[in-house]
């Protein structure tokens, strides 16, 4: 069963706290407003959490001044949604409404705002993504002339990554249901049976268990080893002497876990049995560097040190792991440039991967928070011998 969850949604003054400490940013970069446009930017400051996101026919604003609460311009069919928020002001317009769909609304809000230093701030960076059509935000800054829009991508990114005990409370819960799910996995694994199939074991077994939804489900497999880890799951037959590798992104009250298990079917082969040794070991070490003070290109180098003496002929994957929150992957990144310094709050996932032979891959990942006094494992730790499914 799982554990007892925590409360949904944020107190008042959490919402407080966040948008104070997105105004200090903005004081220091001399912006009159900030201009949000996407799902996980609009709940973190708003607390507006609806489904109805998965459409995409109408576009949705929030704007943080330089002082004061947000202020949301949204469509009317959100109004009293967003009125349930601690949010009092809210701006509609009937959308959709293809010749103007609020962008007129939203025109005249920033232009009211933008009297002091005539800046406006907008995700417009690296792992951000303006959510209006691209021929709307050009319409905005026609009327807005003399405004200034200014990337804030990166100010986002480092306001969202140090979690709230709150947030990392949500984090925490749906890091030990899951790892419940997966520890209790290898008795209903399936051989000669899909990737699909058995995937679909632990979907129910997470919903059962009290998650919300488990939109990311990804797998890989094959003979002492897999490839692709992005594609599956397919209708592959698992079949003695497979690996197979399940990755969940799985969500408690809009917040994710991500992490994965390496299960094998009759034997474990000494090559992949190697790999998963080295991986295990990588994972170690990046525990051991999540301090604050240390950087995230510390984490990479302590996990490739690893990899690489074990016999990594590459990482396919690109880093060996990122933030994790509202989003299934948020920044930073554990890469050899990134160098992100590590601060108490942080949480992250530490997922060193390797190609261990040609178009075979080894890969571990686990959900850490950073303390004052080093890293704090969200997941259970996987076992260090690979479960066998027999």
């Amino acid at each position: 069963m799982s554990t007892s969850a925590p409360p949904r949604g944020f107190t008042r003054d959490e919402f407080e706290r966040r948008t104070a400490a997105a105004q200090r940013l903005m004081a220091a970069r001399r912006l009159d407003a900030l201009l949000l446009t996407t799902e996980a930017n609009v709940r973190y400051f708003s607390g507006f959490h609806s489904q109805f996101w998965e459409s995409p026919t109408r576009p949705w604003y929030l704007v943080v001044p330089a002082h004061g609460k947000p202020v949301a311009v949204i469509p009317e069919i959100g109004a009293s949604g967003m009125q349930a928020t601690w949010i009092d002001e809210v701006r509609t317009w009937p959308s959709p409404r293809p010749a103007d769909d609020g962008v007129s609304l939203l025109a005249r809000t920033l232009a009211d705002l933008a009297k002091n230093h005539a800046r406006v701030g907008a995700p417009l960076g690296p792992e951000s993504v303006l959510r209006m059509p691209a021929n709307d935000f050009v319409t905005l800054r026609g009327r807005l002339r003399g405004v200034e829009f200014v990337d804030a991508a990166a100010m986002l990114h480092r306001l969202r990554s140090v979690k709230s005990a709150q947030e990392v409370a949500k984090i925490a819960h749906i890091c030990d249901l899951t790892s419940q799910a997966f520890e209790a996995l290898p008795g209903k694994l399936v051989a000669d049976e899909s990737e699909m199939a058995n995937c679909k074991r632990l979907r129910l077994d997470l919903l059962r268990r009290g998650a919300d939804h488990s939109p990311y489900i990804v797998a890989g497999s094959g003979p002492g080893g897999y490839g692709s880890i992005i594609m599956g799951p397919g209708e592959r037959l698992i079949t003695e002497g497979d690996v197979l590798i399940i990755d969940t992104g799985t969500v408690y009250d809009g917040y994710f876990c991500d992490f994965d298990r390496n299960f094998a079917f009759g034997e474990v082969g000494d090559a992949a049995r190697r790999a998963h040794e080295v991986v295990y070991k990588a994972t170690d070490a990046g525990l051991a560097a999540a301090r604050p003070g240390a950087t995230t290109s510390d984490l990479w180098a302590a996990m490739w040190a690893i990899l690489e003496a074990g016999g990594a002929l590459g990482n396919e994957v690109g880093r060996l792991g990122h933030g994790l929150g509202m989003q299934l992957t948020e920044w930073p990144s554990n890469t050899a440039g990134d160098r992100t310094p590590l601060v108490p709050g942080m949480v992250l996932t530490l997922e060193p991967g390797m190609t261990f032979a040609p178009g075979k891959q080894m890969v571990h990942e686990e959900n850490i928070v950073v303390t004052e006094d080093g890293a704090r494992l969200l997941t259970r730790r996987a076992p260090p011998e690979m479960p066998v499914v027999r």
